[in-house]
């Protein structure tokens, strides 16, 4: 490998299958709309926004030896991602995910993500053959893709005790996955008031209850989201809460993956808690109201 990343981004990276209708739907709707298909995935959405900030990451996942995993490896390339890290299989299928948008939000969404479950701890080799540092101390971006398993074996590997890990939930119906990270106290939490509820047992009212109860549940650090309500942040040194600009929402998949990455730039930039939280609301306002943010 010639080149040192800025930051690991290990989980799904996938195709995105999104059709989205500028109609407000329920269950059932047959409506007009846009079908579009895009890379995604947890760590491909969070290393995209991390390379239009100027870093260089590297994937840490697993992508068939299929047209498509080809084609996905390609379009990683072109976005400046790093895959010599990525393990390729010859037996598993490049993952997808699909999703139904209305004007009202995210309708339903599956995410096929089997092939990176299996791969296990094989998308980790790089850790551990010489590919990368040993052991890594910078930033890395952990989602919830992977299996409790592989999760609880990262938040106590001796390779990432000194990373900067940052770990977000790929749903809320993942967000138990999570758990290992509280046990620890290893890690900077990124979750929304749904998935802080299911990881607490608890519903909030606010995201900075929630911030503060995932401390108490013996988070390292937590920042919680709450769509276009207050978002806060809660560390050893108190909870901070900031309110996300007003847009007009036209996309909703990704926008908590292009909050972290945002966040985490920010603060690999130098920025501090403040400046950091209001230039990721900043980023995901810009996102959900179809920008790219830069």
């Amino acid at each position: 490998m010639t080149q040192t990343p800025d930051i690991l981004c290990i989980g799904s990276v996938l195709w995105d299958v999104i059709g989205r209708a500028p109609v407000a739907m329920r269950q059932g709707s047959d409506v007009a709309g846009r079908i579009s298909r895009l890379p995604g995935g947890v760590a491909m959405n969070i290393a995209m926004t991390l390379s239009r900030f100027g870093l260089t990451p590297a994937l840490l996942t697993a992508i068939g030896r299929d047209a498509e995993g080809d084609e996905l490896i390609a379009a990683c390339k072109a976005r400046g991602m790093m895959t010599d890290t990525i393990y390729r299989s010859d037996d598993l299928p490049t993952d997808r995910y699909m999703a139904v948008e209305g004007a009202n939000g995210l309708i339903a969404a599956i995410a096929d993500a089997h092939s990176l479950e299996a791969a296990g701890a094989k998308i980790l080799a790089p850790l551990s053959d010489g590919s990368l540092a040993r052991p890594w101390t910078g930033p890395v971006a952990l989602d919830g893709n992977l299996t409790i398993d592989l999760l609880s074996d990262i938040a106590a590997s001796p390779l990432l005790q000194q990373a900067d890990l940052r770990v977000a939930p790929a749903s809320p119906g993942k967000a138990d996955r999570l758990m290992p990270f509280l046990r620890t106290g290893n890690g900077t939490l990124y979750v929304n008031l749904e998935e802080a509820g299911l990881l607490c047992s608890a519903q909030f009212d606010s995201s900075a209850d929630a911030a503060q109860a995932l401390l108490d549940r013996g988070a390292a650090r937590a920042l919680v989201t709450d769509g276009g309500n207050s978002a806060s942040e809660g560390s050893p040194a108190g909870v901070i809460t900031q309110t996300p600009p007003k847009v007009l929402v036209t996309r909703v998949t990704g926008a908590g993956d292009t909050f972290m990455a945002a966040h985490i730039a920010a603060e690999t930039r130098g920025a501090n808690r403040e400046e950091a939280l209001q230039r990721a609301l900043t980023a995901a306002a810009t996102y959900v109201s179809g920008g790219n943010p830069a």
